[in-house]
């Protein structure tokens, strides 16, 4: 561990200012000098971990290779670098104390009396150490959430104020994003909240090193030097984060010009090869001059949080990216369709996709969706319980399974094509029926979902209790379902497909975890392939000649 270098990014201010997008454009930047790095972040709330947090109140569940369930903001550490995140590299309050009171019982501590200091940072900095240990990576960037002033956050702080004492000034860096407003009466940016959040951080026993400005417009050499002067830093480390409204990956570019990675380095010693960027400047080439469009339909229940279906929209994007067209994503709620029906919801749209969620609200009105999909032919997409909804709508409309559903909607239908194994149904505790994480999955050679992975076998990460209930299998597949991929032993169904329909394809798990914007997900990618002939069917819809006479 002795060779990995630290860097910490705090917020102030106010919340929402990116630092997790910061975290991980820092991070793509060193991965362009041929460094390795790893992500961690520090949530200051007490839950264990957000699995049980409504999407209102945390946006989307991140999910991880090891089944760990995480803060959204795994997400773009994984997507900006080549870092695979891991229950690790998410550390909660409630983690902390959990352990420390588990220890505590188990007399761990010889009977001494059990203190915030130095306890509970003792044990941060072990969650610290621990990451390091189990990576190597040359730079390990950890991510303090909260806002600096948060009484919450002020173990995590005090954690890392010893940590960088420990370890030397010259391993640890400490990188405070804020905001620089600008008010409009005066047409003046202002700079005094940055000045309190520094003198509030240097309150807690933190200089911050760089200063990473939130702002609307480019910080002129004035401004930088009197934050400089009254912050304690020097002149070059006060950067402009200017606001993209681009893509967010041109972030990570936007950081380059100013020189963010050359001061890093120099600070932390670190040597690496001359940055090469080359393939981020190539994606942000293709997502601001797009050759086309298509519009998306996401059918859910949480549409109007722009949080909750987070890594499906950066996984469109992606696949858009690939084929060089802007994904314009219309956001449908599926109780309006309930309520309403779908009228004109879906005119003039090229793709369906409705994502994972838990619990009956909004399901009639995904099952209404799918069927237009594939009574319409247009290209649909189920992750998850929208697999699970495809199934239903399947065995309804083309098996004849009057009232089939998920015995999660309903427990007593007469054809329950989703349920619990029975194994699973001996298990009271919720949580033990959960399957997280990675799983393998067996591809069926001639389908769409061979053909679009390459490969006879793959694994996602999945999120669920409910499966394909086996026992209606064979009916279902003589009404034209296809299995397109199973668990090894076959026992889990994985991937369904309708074989005579442009492109209809629903997954048991989440492939939008693993979408990167270097390497968009296969089904992802072939799902805005299918949406794009589908643009251009609809421009040129093929016409019939009449027959003579």
């Amino acid at each position: 561990m002795a060779t990995t270098k630290f860097i910490f990014v705090t917020g102030g201010v106010c919340s929402s200012l990116g630092k997790g997008v910061a975290a991980a454009s820092i991070g793509s930047l060193l991965e362009g000098h041929g460094l390795s790095v790893t992500l961690q972040k520090f949530d200051p709330y007490l839950n264990v971990d957000p699995g049980t947090m409504s999407p209102y109140q945390h946006g989307e569940v991140y999910v991880t290779e090891d089944g760990a369930e995480t803060d959204l903001d795994l997400g773009y550490y994984e997507r900006f670098t080549h870092s695979t995140v891991s229950r690790l590299s998410s550390v909660s309050t409630g983690q902390i104390y959990e352990a420390v009171i588990r220890r505590e019982r188990r007399g761990g501590y010889l009977g001494k009396t059990v203190q915030v200091i130095p306890h509970v940072t003792d044990e941060i900095k072990s969650r610290i150490r621990l990451l390091a240990e189990n990576t190597g990576a040359d730079v390990q960037i950890c991510e303090i959430g909260g806002t600096v002033g948060d009484i919450e956050s002020i173990p995590f702080l005090e954690a890392i104020r010893q940590f960088a004492h420990e370890e030397g000034r010259r391993n640890v860096l400490f990188i405070h994003v804020t905001l620089i407003p600008h008010v409009r009466a005066a047409d003046e940016l202002k700079t005094k909240p940055t000045q309190h959040s520094v003198m509030k951080l240097r309150e807690i026993g933190i200089q911050p090193d760089l200063l990473l400005c939130r702002c609307d417009r480019d910080l002129d050499l004035d401004m930088k030097r009197k934050l400089a002067l009254f912050c304690n830093v020097q002149a070059e480390a006060v950067l402009s984060a200017r606001d993209i409204t681009s893509t967010i990956y041109e972030i990570p570019l936007s950081y380059s010009r100013e020189g963010l990675d050359r001061i890093v380095m120099d600070y932390l010693g670190l040597e690496g090869s001359p940055l090469d960027m080359s393939r981020w400047e190539d994606l942000v080439e293709r997502i601001k001059n797009p050759v086309g469009t298509v519009r998306v339909a996401v059918v859910g229940k949480y549409s109007e949080l722009q949080d909750a279906y987070r890594s499906i929209y950066e996984a469109l994007l992606h696949g858009g990216a690939h084929h060089q067209h802007r994904v314009e994503i219309v956001k449908v709620n599926a109780e309006d369709i309930e309520q309403h029906g779908i009228g004109g919801a879906l005119q003039g749209i090229h793709g369906i996709l409705i994502p994972g969620g838990f619990g009956n609200r909004g399901i009639e009105g995904k099952i209404e969706v799918i069927r237009y999909a594939r009574e319409n032919r247009i290209p649909f997409f189920g992750i998850c319980l929208g697999m699970q909804c495809a199934t239903i709508e399947i065995a309804r409309h083309l098996a004849g399974m009057e009232r089939a559903n998920s015995t999660e909607i309903d427990p007593n239908t007469p054809f329950p094509v989703i349920s619990l194994l029975e194994e699973q149904m001996k298990i009271e505790n919720m949580g033990g029926t959960m399957r997280l994480g990675a799983y393998h999955c067996h591809l069926v050679p001639g389908t769409r979902s061979r053909e679009a992975y390459g490969v006879p076998d793959m694994s996602e990460r999945h999120r669920h209790r409910y499966e394909f209930n086996n026992k209606y299998r064979e009916e279902l597949e003589e009404a034209g379902l296809r299995v397109a991929g199973a668990s090894p032993d076959g026992k889990l169904v994985e991937i369904i497909e309708l074989p005579d329909h442009p492109w209809f394809v629903g997954v048991q798990f989440h492939p939008e975890f693993t979408s990167r914007p270097l390497r968009p997900q296969p089904l992802f990618r072939e799902f805005i392939g299918a949406a794009v002939e589908e643009a251009e069917r609809q421009r040129h819809p093929l016409v019939v000649p009449k027959a003579e006479g």
